[in-house]
């Protein structure tokens, strides 16, 4: 796999599972930051204050480094880690999952828990549209008018996306690239520049 491309989830989708009369809701969302995972966890709790357990997992960054999962009270390890572990499987990252749990009234015991957790965390990835989507870099960059002809060829030639430019006699772009084509690319620009 590319070192500048990651996979993640295009929109919310959810997925429920019932065992022994507790029923299980999970709900994946996307999210680019810890701060907005945790707003969207609050969300949750709020949106379902009768439930026993709001249990979640969350995972941000393309290098897939920032996580954090919360059992909610169930038994250690039986929740928060088996819904990261679906995260880990699918290889997703700026991904939430919230599993609401609604108790049914009969034990489970850790291991058929742990696998009802598992299991709604999975079906709420099996509902997404999952794509991949690739590490860019943004920079600025500053050049004469009479340079406008030769930047405007590289950046059509290296399918550079333009965020915005002011074009005066000193012209000014910042530019957004695919992070394994940047150094490519400021090679070029620095020869016509």
């Amino acid at each position: 796999m590319d070192t500048d491309v990651y996979r993640t989830i295009k929109r919310p989708s959810e997925g429920s599972y019932a065992e022994k009369r507790s029923r299980f809701l999970a709900f994946a969302t996307p999210v680019g930051t810890a701060d907005e995972a945790m707003q969207h966890v609050r969300e949750y709790r709020k949106k379902y204050y009768d439930a026993r357990h709001v249990c979640w997992a969350y995972m941000t960054g393309a290098d897939r480094s920032t996580f954090r999962v919360n059992d909610d009270g169930e038994p250690s390890s039986t929740a928060g880690k088996p819904i990261l572990g679906q995260i880990n499987s699918n290889e997703l990252t700026d991904i939430l999952i919230i599993v609401v749990r609604y108790y049914g009234g009969v034990e489970l015991g850790t291991s058929r828990l742990t696998a009802a957790y598992r299991t709604a965390a999975a079906l709420s990835i099996a509902a997404a549209c999952i794509e991949e989507r690739t590490v860019d870099i943004t920079f600025s960059l500053t050049f004469d008018y009479a340079r406008l002809d030769s930047i405007m060829k590289i950046i059509k030639e290296e399918q550079v996306a333009v965020i915005s430019q002011s074009l005066n006699m000193s012209c000014e772009m910042t530019l957004r690239v695919r992070k394994n084509l940047y150094e490519q690319l400021k090679s070029r620009l620095n020869k016509v520049c």
